[in-house]
């Protein structure tokens, strides 16, 4: 019996330091717990210390950038202010100028009317005596052209186109006031000595009355050019001088041992002295 009961008795306390051995574990388990999860919580409120900083710093620099921008949009709305100030007086400047330039051109039309009036009142008045001076001027230049048909184009005996071709001393005198050459009347004797005109000499060789022919020697540049048997209103061409320009000759009359007629030079020739 007293065995028996030393066995429960030791029973017991085994059971009783297995509870107290569990209970430490558990109490050793929960100071670790609890040791963990305040190291947790002192990182986590480190981290929202942190967090906290930051939001602090980003709203010190909204702030700021607010401020500037309300500052740029103060400066900006002042520029634009000036600006349309500045337009405003610009349009009034050029809409003064243009009624200034409006008003100088009516002014400046009226006066040339005016101007044009006076004219053709001075214009009508010289109308009759122009119309009188018309009249003549017709009659003339009907003449004139009249005179212009009979001047002929003829080829010459050096194969060159002839200017008009004056048959009479009237029809010379039309060239001659044309102005486009020189003309130079002459007559020629045969048995005379050579005859200076212009920049040549001309000598009469032959007269044939009956057949409207002669012959005649043209000197020039130091040679004698014969000219033989042309007939009357015959363009007699030749050329000289340095730079050699074409003269021509025309004879309008034929009589016995004598002709007339006219050279022709172009403008600008010199002509020599005897």
């Amino acid at each position: 019996m007293e065995e028996k009961g030393y066995v429960e008795e030791r029973s017991v306390s085994g059971a009783l330091l297995a509870v107290v051995a569990i209970s430490l574990l558990a109490a050793l388990g929960g100071l670790f717990w609890c040791y963990s999860l305040q190291k947790d919580l002192g990182a986590a409120n480190k981290k929202l210390a942190v967090a906290d900083q930051k939001n602090v710093d980003l709203g010190q620099k909204l702030d700021a950038t607010n401020a500037r921008l309300r500052a740029t949009s103060e400066t900006l709305g002042q520029s634009v202010g000036m600006t349309q100030k500045q337009l405003e007086l610009k349009a009034q400047s050029i809409m003064a100028q243009q009624k200034l330039a409006q008003a100088k051109l009516e002014e400046a039309q009226a006066a040339t009317q005016k101007q044009i009036g006076a004219v053709s009142s001075e214009v009508s008045s010289v109308k009759t005596d122009v119309g009188g001076v018309k009249t003549d001027v017709a009659a003339t230049r009907t003449d004139l052209e009249e005179t212009k048909t009979q001047l002929t184009r003829v080829m010459g005996d050096a194969g060159v186109m002839s200017g008009l071709i004056a048959k009479n001393h009237d029809e010379l005198e039309i060239l001659k006031h044309k102005g486009d050459r020189n003309y130079f009347e002459f007559t020629l004797q045969k048995g005379q000595q050579p005859l200076l005109l212009s920049s040549i000499k001309l000598q009469l060789k032959k007269a044939d009355q009956k057949h409207s022919r002669y012959t005649l020697n043209v000197s020039s540049d130091d040679r004698v050019i014969e000219k033989k048997d042309k007939g009357l209103d015959e363009p007699v061409q030749f050329y000289t001088g340095k730079d050699p320009v074409l003269y021509e000759l025309v004879v309008n009359s034929i009589e016995k041992n004598k002709v007339s007629g006219y050279l022709s030079t172009p403008k600008g020739t010199k002509t020599a002295t005897p």
